[in-house]
């Protein structure tokens, strides 16, 4: 079947017609462009822009390629140009000129635009679903672990202590934020281009409201320029995927970081580690590297889509067939590394000793020690320097600040008595810090069931 019979005498040269087709990667949306097809028949029919009985069996058979699809009785032929050539094919082949009528005031340009925005919207429903079931294990790992202490960082040098369980729940914020966004995102995927047609709508008395309803669109566009050539969402989309891959990356990192022996904080469960050929005391974080690795390819199709239509005039260009494979690749890439680490996350083991070994190093209680003196009227700029000269006291002494007698204490400043202990003890340190988002054991129960209600709304 050729689109353009009639203006053109020849046929696309092979080659030329391999380098046109959509087939190999639009197929994915066999199903949002047979109910789209559905509900612009029904449509017509109810509008009498096709006969009743034409719209039925346009529509019955439609329902039946789809099941043959489904159970595998039809292939897809991948010589078609695209999808939404394949079934319109299929379709006038099982029934003949009533199925010549489906795209009676309709464009491909409008039909692809509502096949990816429906396709889209499914897909987000996907990733979030992910996202949720990944806060769900941070948190029930962050419940596991309100008392284990560790060192926070900066600039990758321990600094003061906190939880492993605040340090989890910082990671949900970000995948909660993640969610957040994709719904921000859903919204402008919920809008319906069908009827702009090629660019101009269309002379029919067609019921733009009746398609939305029946594919349950939010509401339909009100420019039909805009409509066929709008990507605005695709565009979101993939900025939303590189988000949540770049805080999958992260916790890909810190993951990478803590099984080393170095850190030694956690220990990964065998299935999510590899070993090497040649090295037999290796047991290498690979899954959590090639998460960090596919990062940048998720980033590569952002930057793809963004160029692609940066240039382009209204309304529809060839250029914009370009938007599919790598929003398809994004989509494929932040699901399977969401399924990877959910289980990975879930089933390492927390190596509580050494975290707390690592707490007792560093000094990291020294601001601690600082606030301290301010809370006897020291003004914090002289605490501060006091606290310098403690801590180059006790690097000389190969000292920590719990090792050091009151006499050592007095020596550097008189305001110092018994209840410094008190105040630098870590596990003080952690539970005077009970404001809201805050490492306290409080603060992290109250926000842990916060985020639970969350995930059951």
């Amino acid at each position: 079947m050729v689109l353009w019979e009639g203006r053109f005498k020849k046929e696309l040269d092979s080659k030329t017609n391999d380098f046109n087709s959509s087939i190999k990667f639009d197929s994915r949306l066999y199903k949002e462009d047979i109910l789209g097809s559905i509900a612009h028949s029904t449509m017509l029919g109810n509008k009498n822009i096709i006969s009743k009985e034409d719209s039925k069996k346009i529509v019955d058979e439609l329902n039946n390629i789809l099941n043959d699809l489904e159970n595998g009785k039809l292939e897809i032929d991948k010589d078609a140009e695209d999808i939404h050539m394949f079934i319109e094919s299929e379709l006038t082949k099982r029934i003949g000129d009533a199925g010549k009528r489906l795209h009676t005031a309709r464009s491909r340009n409008d039909q692809v635009a509502l096949d990816i925005k429906m396709y889209l919207k499914k897909e987000i429903e996907e990733i979030i679903k992910l996202l949720k079931q990944l806060i769900k294990i941070l948190v029930d790992k962050a419940k596991q672990n309100l008392d284990t202490i560790m060192p926070g960082y900066t600039h990758l040098q321990r600094a003061q202590p906190i939880t492993f369980a605040h340090h989890l729940m910082a990671y949900v914020e970000m995948f909660m934020r993640d969610i957040d966004r994709l719904k921000d995102t859903l919204k402008r995927c919920d809008i319906m281009p069908l009827g702009s047609s090629a660019l101009a709508g269309t002379s029919y008395d067609i019921d733009r409201d009746m398609v939305k309803d029946l594919l349950g669109f939010r509401e339909v566009t009100k420019n039909s320029l805009d409509g066929v050539s709008d990507r605005d969402h695709i565009i979101e989309l993939s900025s939303d995927i590189s988000i949540i891959m770049m805080h999958l990356s992260r916790i890909s990192e810190e993951i990478i970081m803590w099984c080393s022996w170095e850190f030694k904080f956690i220990e990964l469960d065998d299935a999510f580690s590899t070993g090497s050929s040649i090295m037999p005391q290796k047991k290498n974080p690979d899954i959590a590297e090639l998460i960090r690795g596919k990062t940048g390819r998720v980033y590569g199709n952002l930057v793809q889509i963004l160029v692609t239509m940066k240039g382009l005039p209204l309304a529809y260009n060839k250029d914009m067939q370009e938007d599919k494979e790598g929003i398809f690749d994004s989509i494929d890439t932040v699901k399977i590394c969401i399924s990877t680490i959910i289980p990975m996350i879930d089933t390492f083991k927390v190596i509580k000793e050494n975290m707390r070994k690592a707490a007792n190093k560093g000094f990291i209680n020294a601001t601690d020690c600082a606030d301290y003196l301010t809370k006897k009227q020291i003004p914090f700029r002289k605490a501060y320097k006091i606290v310098g000269n403690l801590v180059a006291y006790c690097i000389e002494k190969n000292k920590t600040l719990e090792d050091l007698t009151l006499d050592e204490y007095k020596n550097i400043d008189k305001t110092f008595e018994k209840d410094i202990y008190d105040a630098i003890k870590l596990e003080n340190c952690i539970k005077n810090r009970n404001l809201i988002g805050g490492p306290s054991n409080k603060t992290v129960e109250q926000r842990i069931e916060e985020v639970n209600n969350f995930l059951e709304n």
